[in-house]
């Protein structure tokens, strides 16, 4: 009897944690734009947006990190730390979050402790508030370093573990893994489903899981690709997930998150209520919809990832992934090799272990199978990518490698098994001194770190617009004052 009353009082205790109003965390001004126009949105697109958007009462607003990073100095020619300076002072009353690829920061190897510790420390200066760390194998080794920062440095350290699914992902891994984290110090634990996998009854049986095995708030953040994202949204919060990523409609859906105004609307009225107005929503709303008409009309955001995409539960493979993979048979003129690189991708992915297709993981097997393909021959041309991967060099995978593929890609070479950071000197003090020419603030020693050729290309690109004001000046200057 006394036995039967303690599954009730646990039973309770479930009930009464999910009936909580369910928190947003908005992506408009990151994951959104990023899945939907290639991370092209410009700080002065968002500039003006921000203090209605700081009035909503989200949980946080995702600003920065993932892809933003790379595509402001590369594409936007814009310094991104200028940005978040510049977007911190416009939030008031909002935490900012970034999304953190554990050892890999921002980039796609991984780099020294130095770098990773400086990277959240300037992160947390310079206004984020939140730090979204991930590692693409969920090996938390790789998370350690970039955790133990946040937390010195008094920032709130979220883990993700990367969705996925096979035989080793069962509910009981996800469960220890929680734990560990939870053990680690983290302040919240997020579900990252990035390929829009998890379906509304398996979102139930997680959440109702991870909620048994850790104390600490649960966020999911899922993407559309698949379809099924609002429903899974509504599963999980009634199983007590306590924050759901979303974005405003006009860059929702597709590759992207579901959009914030339905789920507000979906909520309304339940004791998951949000408590947020929707007419504040739809002012917002209405600031974005040009920017998504003109993106259409450019052709930057292309109809194909607005739709459902079914090949995502099928393969398993991410939308943004999906558009990379035709974007590299383009180029090799071999488009109608599409569906067999897609039905390869989970063979390369079983022989590499099963890792989660997540940032860079994603582009290492995509691009494997590619080369299977293309070539005719299943690892004749192997990336020095798939060798770092096969070599241990990005962390343990869940399950064992492929011995023959291994023998194949990497010889006799012996995989090492240790934390990969622990092979990798220091770095600050030498990636100093190589960008010591162009530095005009600290941070310009990290975006050196994380892109060098990228980032030397837009100091010498801001020194040419820098030397253009000055003449333009000095110009005014002497027609003010003639000699």
């Amino acid at each position: 009897m006394a036995k039967n009353k303690k599954s009730n009082e646990t039973s309770n205790e479930v009930k009464e944690i999910a009936k909580k109003p369910v928190k947003i965390t908005e992506t408009i001004l990151r994951d959104a734009h990023q899945s939907l126009i290639a991370t092209r949105m410009t700080t002065e697109q968002m500039l003006p947006i921000v203090e209605k958007l700081d009035d909503i009462g989200y949980n946080s607003v995702e600003c920065w990190g993932g892809a933003t990073f790379d595509a402001c100095l590369r594409f936007l020619k814009e310094d991104p730390w200028v940005r978040l300076r510049k977007l911190r002072e416009g939030f008031k009353k909002t935490k900012l979050q970034m999304l953190f690829r554990g050892q890999n920061i921002l980039g796609y190897n991984h780099y020294a402790d130095d770098v990773v510790e400086y990277f959240v420390q300037k992160s947390i200066a310079n206004g984020i508030d939140i730090i979204r760390i991930f590692d693409c194998l969920n090996d938390i080794r790789n998370l350690e370093t970039a955790v133990n920062a946040a937390k010195k440095e008094k920032g709130e350290a979220q883990i993700a573990l990367s969705y996925t699914l096979g035989d080793a992902y069962t509910l009981d891994y996800w469960k220890n893994i929680a734990k560990n984290i939870e053990d680690m110090g983290a302040d919240s634990l997020c579900i990252k489903d990035m390929a829009g996998l998890l379906t509304p009854v398996k979102a139930t049986e997680l959440v109702t899981a991870l909620k048994q095995s850790v104390k600490i708030p649960i966020d999911l953040h899922t993407h559309y690709t698949s379809g099924v994202a609002s429903m899974t949204y509504m599963k999980a919060v009634e199983a007590g997930c306590d924050i759901i990523d979303t974005a405003m409609s006009p860059f929702a859906l597709g590759t992207s998150q579901p959009a914030t105004e339905v789920m507000v609307e979906a909520f309304k009225g339940t004791p998951y209520d949000t408590g947020i107005d929707i007419n504040k929503l739809s002012e917002i709303a209405d600031y974005f919809r040009p920017l998504r008409e003109e993106a259409l009309d450019s052709g930057l955001m292309s109809p194909k990832v607005l739709g459902v995409n079914i090949k995502t539960l099928l393969y398993q493979v991410p939308g943004g992934m999906l558009s990379n993979l035709v974007s590299q048979l383009k180029e090799m003129g071999a488009e109608d090799k599409f569906e067999a690189v897609l039905e390869e991708v989970p063979r390369v992915r079983k022989d590499f272990g099963e890792p989660p297709l997540v940032t860079p993981s994603s582009q290492i097997v995509g691009t494997q199978a590619v080369l299977n393909v293309v070539s005719g021959e299943r690892y004749k041309m192997v990336t020095k990518e798939s060798k770092k991967l096969l070599s241990g060099e990005f962390g343990q995978t869940v399950k064992p490698f492929n011995p023959d593929v291994v023998k194949k890609c990497i010889g006799d070479e012996k995989p090492i098994t240790c934390r990969p950071a622990d092979l990798i000197k220091p770095q600050l003090d030498q990636m100093e001194k190589e960008m010591a020419e162009y530095k005009t603030q600290d941070e310009d020693v990290l975006s050196y770190a994380l892109f060098p050729q990228v980032a030397m290309d837009f100091f010498k690109y801001r020194e040419a617009q820098k030397d253009k004001v000055d003449a333009s000046a000095a110009d005014v200057d002497n027609k003010a004052y003639p000699a």
